[in-house]
């Protein structure tokens, strides 16, 4: 298993009423940017404080960055503030269960985050965090020129029906 670009490590016996300020260098923004597909990331920041109960630490916080991604239509750079309140709950992992059991998740059950050993990796769940809050379909000022000159004028003419929108249908 490689060890994710923005890896910060938290040791779950250190983890009760902590704060912590997780910074990406540029070389992590930059791996980080390569693997969610954007242009750039200028800053990631993310401030969390930490509070543990028995084997489980639940940390919330926010994240702040600044991306610079693709238009969705004319590839044009995209400079985005993205701001997401951040609440994880990490708890140890679970040998209660085979591969193929099926499993029933509570909605307070969706931002576990299992861990083996003793820590927990709070840097890249600020990172699939990230990659969660980037728009994929964002589009800049120039999405609507580089549509036209495609010959899309509008949602219906490439949408399932459009080859039916020429027919006459009211005989």
């Amino acid at each position: 298993m490689t060890t994710p670009e923005f890896s910060r490590p938290v040791d779950i016996r250190q983890a009760d009423g902590k704060r912590v300020t997780l910074t990406a260098n540029e070389a992590e923004r930059a791996a980080l940017a390569q693997r969610f597909g954007l242009v750039r990331i200028e800053s990631l920041e993310a401030e969390m404080a930490l509070d543990r109960e028995g084997n489980a630490v639940s940390a919330s916080g926010t994240l702040t960055a600044e991306i610079v991604q693709s238009c969705a239509v004319s590839a044009e750079d995209l400079p985005v503030a993205i701001r997401e309140e951040l609440a994880f709950r990490f708890v140890p992992e679970s040998t209660s269960h085979r591969p193929d059991d099926e499993i029933e998740l509570d909605a307070e059950d969706c931002d576990e985050i299992e861990y083996s050993g003793t820590s927990f990796d709070l840097g890249e769940a600020v990172a699939q965090s990230l990659a969660l809050a980037i728009d994929p379909f964002a589009s800049g000022a120039e999405a609507e020129e580089a549509r036209r000159r495609s010959g899309i004028v509008n949602p219906e003419d490439t949408g399932p029906f459009a080859a039916l929108k020429g027919l006459n249908l009211k005989e």
